[in-house]
């Protein structure tokens, strides 16, 4: 088991991806430390994330990025309870409706977040790209799961950590954005995210990020303060 000394996660609580770290590290009952801190190009911030991206995990032997490489990290040197169901092929399964969610449902969705999240807008050719995107992960996602008791098999798994902090963005951004939720006919999605609502590791997470998106908003105040600053606006 890992003490606080020796894990730390280094990013900030109003990331998704960051949160899907946290609450795989939650469900492990793993000990870690929180360290906020935002995107940078910081040559010592780069030797540990190496574009410079949060989340990444501070670890005895340096950092490590990326938060599918960070949760595959996390099973192997906290191997219970397991967050991947048994069986070679179950486990890429999983993986295989990780990758799912986060290249076809959440990256498509993200487009839409400057509008949804932090008051600026996207074209019009852009809400169409993504509207079209979704519609055919939609059609896509029951192919791999029907959200039963879970978003894999019949235990929590890393998909569950993907799928409880990705797809109710996602969705509120699509609603927001273009009116519609591109998820609402999924089979079982929706019963399936109040499940996970009410577990106790994403109840903290959600709270989490809820007191994490002040400080998120003041950073990108400060960040355009200082653009507009540069360019003679400020």
């Amino acid at each position: 088991m890992f003490t606080p000394s020796e894990l730390t996660l280094c990013g900030f609580a109003a990331s998704n991806y960051y949160n899907k770290v946290k609450l795989a590290l939650l469900e492990k009952g793993a000990a870690f430390t929180e360290e906020q801190c935002f995107p940078s190009g910081d040559e010592e911030r780069l030797r540990l994330t190496p574009m410079g991206k949060v989340p990444f995990l501070r670890v005895a032997g340096g950092g490590l990025s990326e938060s599918q490489a960070i949760v595959e990290y996390l099973e192997e040197t906290c191997p219970e309870p397991p967050l991947y169901p048994k069986g070679v092929l179950a486990r890429a399964k999983c993986r295989e409706l990780i990758q799912m969610i986060e290249l076809y449902l959440e990256w498509p969705a993200r487009r839409l977040y400057l509008q949804a999240y932090f008051g600026g807008t996207v074209s019009e050719e852009t809400k169409a790209e993504v509207q079209r995107a979704l519609a055919r992960a939609a059609k896509a996602l029951p192919r791999l799961t029907g959200f039963d008791a879970f978003a894999f098999g019949d235990g929590f798994t890393y998909a569950d950590c993907a799928a409880a902090m990705h797809l109710p963005l996602a969705r509120n951004a699509a609603k927001t954005v273009l009116g519609q939720d591109p998820l609402a006919e999924v089979p079982g999605l929706q019963a399936y995210l109040r499940r996970m609502a009410e577990r106790p590791c994403v109840q903290r997470v959600n709270e989490d990020r809820k007191a994490g998106l002040e400080a998120f908003a003041a950073y990108r105040a400060a960040k355009a303060q200082a653009a507009a600053a540069a360019t003679g606006r400020g």
